[in-house]
């Protein structure tokens, strides 16, 4: 009987290993969504066949949010540099994670700028959403992106995944 349940719980267990690519592969497109419409939301974006675009414009709102709301202690041209590199990294680092290339270093760009918002902007938010990017982040750093990604096809996974 012990036996029988055992070999029951393998059997589920390769069934899992089987679905880690396609976990991972969600995880990935689940949070670079989150980042990326974050991103979208600080430039002007154009609409090109139905797909919102970002334009190297930083949207005036952005730069008084991150002096007046984020960062109100700082001269404004630290918060202005702030807006800028923020925007730049919601637009990149979710590219690199949903294709999974260079997974690990996106992962752990956006798991820091996960912890300054959480940190510096929204301290008391951290059980909100915020540990759930760092969880979901935490695990594309850890695991690496899986087979279905960039980073598999160059070798760049750094296991056999």
């Amino acid at each position: 009987m012990i036996a029988a349940a055992r070999n029951a719980y393998l059997k589920l267990a390769d069934v899992g290993r089987l679905a880690e690519p396609v976990a991972l592969l969600a995880i990935r497109l689940l949070v670079a969504r989150v980042f990326w419409n974050s991103g979208l939301a600080k430039v002007q974006t154009i609409d090109i066949l139905g797909l919102r675009l970002p334009t190297p414009d930083v949207q005036q709102g952005t730069f008084f949010l991150f002096q007046h709301e984020y960062f109100p202690e700082l001269p404004q041209s630290a918060t202005n540099v702030f807006a800028v590199f923020g925007a730049l990294g919601e637009l990149t680092l979710p590219v690199l994670l949903a294709f999974g290339l260079l997974s690990r270093f996106a992962a752990l760009g956006l798991l820091v700028m996960t912890m300054v918002i959480q940190v510096f902007v929204y301290p008391g938010e951290w059980w909100s959403v915020h540990a759930w990017w760092a969880a979901c982040l935490f695990v594309c750093f850890a695991a690496g992106p899986g087979r279905f990604s960039l980073d598999a096809l160059f070798g760049l996974n750094g296991d056999k995944r």
